[in-house]
């Protein structure tokens, strides 16, 4: 199952999309797609109200704007250089352990908005990763397969990244990742059981982002250093990840920083997609 939103930023819709693409509209039994209602079972809740004829269609499910699929994160927590060519091209060391950054939740948006070059940027450049949705509270995990019942689902993300602000002001992360519209998110929380009945493995999905239909990413999640599951089992050793939290998993190479292509302006359209997770389309403009 995939859940949405739609609708007007700020007035969006919970929905449910079946495989065929039917849209249910889930205000019967959710106000969101929240934390709360990603930590009590979401799937077999939506089932149920679908046999019993509870939740209407939405008929013009493709005509809505696309928001992010998942009501305000508490928080939004990064990785850095978890994919083997990303680290070389960067002409970094491959990590030992997970590098953890955190993200503003106020950057997250709709898949399709607009992204905002910030002022006096020059540096502003993409990183299409895949992101995993925390469905229940995880403390200390013990195990991978502790952790992986702990994912509501998948998501793709652009970690917009302002590299100057990032590297060169200061040495500290995150007034590079922060800044407004920083973090497209969607189209659809797709969850494991419907990414497995798609025949696809969140540890073998293929990424891909283009800049005005130049391709500058064409990846894969099996490349990462610490695939998901290992992300979520060790960030619970540090803090505790609750229902709705996201967490980047990394981006593989490709990204301005390490590639040498021109850095986002505005008018720019960027474009990504990832197997079973649909795709995104934002136009640059100017904060």
């Amino acid at each position: 199952m995939r859940f949405a939103r739609l609708g007007p930023a700020g007035g969006e819709i919970p929905v449910a999309i079946d495989p065929d693409g039917t849209t249910y509209d889930l205000r019967p039994v959710t106000s969101d797609v929240s934390g709360a209602f990603l930590a009590d079972d979401p799937v077999a809740t939506v089932r149920r109200a679908i046999e019993a004829g509870d939740l209407p269609l939405l008929p013009d499910a493709d005509s809505q704007r696309r928001g992010a699929p998942v009501a305000r994160p508490g928080k939004v927590v990064c990785i850095g250089l978890n994919y083997r060519d990303h680290a070389a091209e960067t002409g970094a060391d491959i990590p030992t352990e997970p590098i953890v950054f955190m993200k503003d939740p106020m950057t997250v948006i709709g898949p399709d908005d607009e992204v905002l070059v910030p002022r006096n940027s020059r540096k502003t450049d993409w990183e299409i990763e895949l992101a995993v949705v925390i469905g229940t509270t995880a403390r200390y995990c013990e195990s991978e397969d502790e952790a992986l019942t702990h994912i509501a689902g998948y998501v793709i993300a652009n970690d917009v990244s302002e590299r100057e602000f990032q590297i060169e002001r200061g040495g500290q992360w995150d007034k590079g990742k922060s800044c407004e519209t920083f973090n497209p998110l969607g189209p659809w929380l797709v969850t494991p059981e419907a990414l497995a009945d798609e025949g696809l493995d969140p540890n073998a999905l293929a990424l891909h982002l283009s800049v005005n239909g130049e391709v500058r990413q064409d990846g894969s999640t099996a490349d990462m250093i610490f695939r998901p599951s290992e992300v979520v089992r060790y960030l619970s050793q540090f803090m505790v990840l609750y229902p709705g939290d996201v967490i980047s998993t990394g981006t593989p190479a490709g990204v301005a920083l390490g590639s040498g292509a021109p850095y986002l302006q505005p008018g720019d359209v960027v474009e990504l997609s990832a197997d079973g997770l649909g795709s995104q389309r934002q136009t640059m403009g100017a904060a």
